[in-house]
């Protein structure tokens, strides 16, 4: 899978900018970029997002503000099956640029700046709100809108997600690699993987492939394996009745001791408490299933 161009204008038709509310089944693996800032607030959902060498975890009330041609993707699926949502804005340089040059936009055009490596907020319910308000509206009450939660987060503290050395999509090659090394992974997870068979996929030895790997997704490429399969078994846990020792093998874990040492150091309980816990509806973080 290559990284792809994503064509905004487009879309938006007369529009200044472009907005929307999206229910999908599951976030699905789609690196991406596009010359747009774009500010994305997950409603529902929770899994991992990449955003050029940034890899974490995200769920319900992510809140992210992407520069211009800045690599991305979200990818997960809850696991008792309901849709995922977000609201996603995405507007150009010409667009923003006559109210960043303003006195009063000085705040925006700073925030802008720092949000080509990608940046992270928390925010509460009220923000969705007006997040949600926006996505509906049109005309100038959109335009704004938009400046108006613009400023607001320009003066909120956040979280720088790409490293201060990445840079950008100038290596596509770099770009094309790793997106086809999780491309791989994505499909065959549940299979046994071979370090020496994925490094062979980017013509690369086991060595120089780790630090590749490592570099492009800020984890090993072992947490990374784990972390998919683990994802996988939590949603088993949560949507089936499976014998455990099943669905360590339907994870892609060879051995049952080796799943429940795992399952252990990643979520902190065994794999019986966890399907306890969600049972009995006390689980705070619906799990992701695939990637």
């Amino acid at each position: 899978m290559k990284l792809l161009l994503e064509d905004i204008p487009s879309k938006q038709g007369g529009a200044s900018f472009y907005r929307t509310k999206i229910f999908v089944p599951g976030f699905e693996f789609k690196w991406h970029f596009h010359p747009e800032y774009e500010l994305t607030y997950i409603v529902k959902g929770n899994g991992y997002r990449v955003v050029g060498d940034s890899y974490e975890r995200f769920a319900a009330g992510d809140l992210v503000l992407l520069g211009s041609n800045l690599p991305h993707t979200w990818c997960g699926t809850l696991a008792d099956g309901e849709p995922s949502e977000a609201l996603v804005i995405q507007f150009s340089q010409s667009f923003i640029e006559p109210f960043a040059c303003l006195n009063e936009g000085l705040s925006i055009q700073k925030l802008l700046a720092f949000s080509s490596r990608g940046i992270c907020f928390q925010f509460s319910d009220r923000m969705h709100a007006k997040l949600n308000s926006l996505v509906h509206q049109t005309n100038l009450e959109s335009v704004l809108s938009l400046l108006s939660i613009l400023d607001e987060l320009s003066q909120h503290s956040f979280t720088s997600l790409a490293s201060i050395n990445y840079r950008g999509i100038v290596s596509k090659q770099f770009e094309t690699r790793i997106n086809k090394v999780c491309s791989y992974l994505k499909d065959h997870y549940k299979e046994p993987v071979h370090l020496p068979e994925v490094a062979s996929l980017v013509f690369m030895s086991e060595s120089n492939f780790c630090k590749f790997f490592k570099k492009a997704t800020r984890v090993t490429f072992s947490d990374y394996l784990k972390d998919l399969r683990i994802n996988e078994a939590c949603a088993l846990l949560c949507s089936t009745d499976d014998s455990i020792s099943h669905i360590a093998r339907s994870s892609g874990f060879e051995s049952l001791s080796y799943f429940n040492r795992v399952f252990r150091s990643k979520k902190g309980q065994t794999p019986s408490q966890f399907r306890n816990q969600q049972v009995a509806g006390l689980g705070s973080d619906p799990e992701v299933r695939g990637v």
